[in-house]
Order: structure tokens, then sequence, then C-alpha cells
């Protein structure tokens, strides 16, 4: 472990549905008004840059190699001198789309990607119709931390966060688009994949109203390892702040080692 503290910035926002330009001039004005010295790491949530409708993500995609949503985000990543995690986009490889976060360093270099494991297409939602579902997990070490990355409905599958723990992780992180009709599953799983793993937890969500006048959630979240809340915010579009202090961290496990009480095998026994 290279660093002992982590200074983090999660941007909330309310994206405008299919209009890129006018959220990219959002996203700017929110980092601008709300980035701290020594940020160590900026984040944003699920598809900012279109806004969750899946009828329109076909249009939003870009291409890894020339994308707009990659070149904005460097801009910052260099003129802060900040890492960033940046939510996702509709990527277009060949002819399939995925729901992927790009990672940028302090220089501006795309250094990882993440495309999301699990498509959520249930009560009128059709992500899966229309973007193809990542293999695996991945975990990106940014200046010597370890951070496992998910995206949205990810959250309900602990197995994908337990696999990042036993690999190493030091954060979670999940990025989001999240209704507010589903409130107590965010806030119940966002907190539990923090205490279950004893690991660090940003639950960044959008907020606002979307054309079928569902509301997204907004309210992101910053956990420490024991499930505590080091910030959060409402439905207002903003930011949360928060310094993550790994030793602290560290030495909790050392004291409560329950990832060694871990059983190979979990083979369930039924009567007949």
């Amino acid at each position: 472990m290279e660093k002992e503290k982590i200074n983090i910035i999660a941007i909330q926002m309310e994206s405008i549905i299919a209009n890129k330009k006018a959220n990219f001039e959002k996203v700017t004005n929110l980092i601008d008004c709300n980035i701290k010295e020594n940020t160590d790491i900026l984040i944003l949530p699920e598809l900012w840059n279109v806004g969750w409708a899946c009828d329109k993500f076909i249009d939003a995609a870009e291409e890894l190699e020339n994308s707009e949503t990659i070149k904005f985000l460097a801009h910052f990543a260099k003129k802060y001198k900040t890492n960033i995690l940046g939510g996702s986009f509709v990527n277009k490889v060949g002819d399939k789309y995925y729901n992927t976060c790009p990672v940028i360093n302090r220089d501006g270099e795309l250094i990882a990607t993440y495309n999301k494991n699990h498509l959520y297409s249930y009560y009128d939602d059709s992500e899966g119709t229309y973007i193809t579902k990542g293999d695996n997990p991945f975990m990106v070490n940014i200046e010597g931390v370890k951070i496992g990355l998910t995206i949205c409905y990810d959250i309900r599958f602990p197995e994908i966060y337990r696999a990042y723990r036993k690999a190493g992780a030091d954060i979670l992180v999940n990025m989001a688009a999240w209704p507010l009709s589903r409130a107590i599953h965010w806030n119940s799983l966002t907190q539990a994949r923090a205490v279950e793993n004893q690991t660090f937890m940003v639950a960044l969500t959008q907020t606002g109203t979307l054309p079928t006048g569902a509301k997204n959630l907004g309210h992101s979240l910053v956990y420490d390892y024991s499930g505590n809340i080091l910030n959060e915010i409402d439905t207002v579009e903003g930011a949360i702040s928060a310094t993550i202090n790994l030793f602290d961290m560290y030495e909790f496990r050392d004291k409560c080692t329950i990832l060694n009480d871990i059983q190979d095998s979990y083979e369930v026994l039924q009567n007949v």
C-alpha cells in the first residue's frame, strides 16, 4: 500500500436525457465548483452523459479509441491532477455495445475499463436489449490502492464484491442511476457490501426525474469498513467528499479476520 489516506469526491447530478453537450456543461460546472485541492480520485455516476433511457443508448454510443467522453474526462484529470472513475458511457465494440466505466489517471491516460456485468431488464427497463454484459469484474490499481468497480444493478450480487475483497480490494465503488422506488434496496445493499467485506464503499447515483415520470434516488453515500456513513447527499445536485483512511481499515481487519472463516464450500444439504 503506497498511500494511507485517499481523498475522494463523487459528483451527483441529474442527467439531461440524450443531450451530451448539456451534460458536459453540467459536469464541468459541478467539477469546477466542488473539486478540492489534493483530490486523489474523482467519481461520476452511471451513464451521466446520456441519462437512463435505454432506447437512447445506441445513438449515444462511442468507440473507445475516439471517445469524446474520455477526452472530456482526460481534460479534467490533467487540469486538476486527479484520477477519475468516469461513471459509465455506452461503448461500441464492433457490433456490440457495453455499459463501460473508463478509468483515467492524473496524466489524462486511460488505464482501465470495466464493462457492467449484470444488466437490468425488469419493470419496463430494457438494458439487456441494447447492451452486452461484461464477462469479468475488474479491480483497478490506482497508485497502490486497489478499487473494485461495479455499476448499478451489480450491487444485488454480493459474489462480485466478495471476489474483489478476496483479491485484495481496499475500496469498492458502485456508480449508478438508481430509482427512488427502490430506496430501501439501495441503502441496505450498499451498506451491507461495506460491512460484509470490511471495505470502504462509495455508492454514487444520479438524481432527478426521468421522461417516464420515475425519479432517480439521488442518495449518494460513502461508507467506512464498518458501515458508518462518512458523507452523504440527499436529492440535490452536488458532490460529496471523504478522506479514506486505509491504515485504520487494515488495523480493523487485523483484529477481526472474518475472511479466514469463509468455508471452501457451502453445499446445501436437504432432507428428502
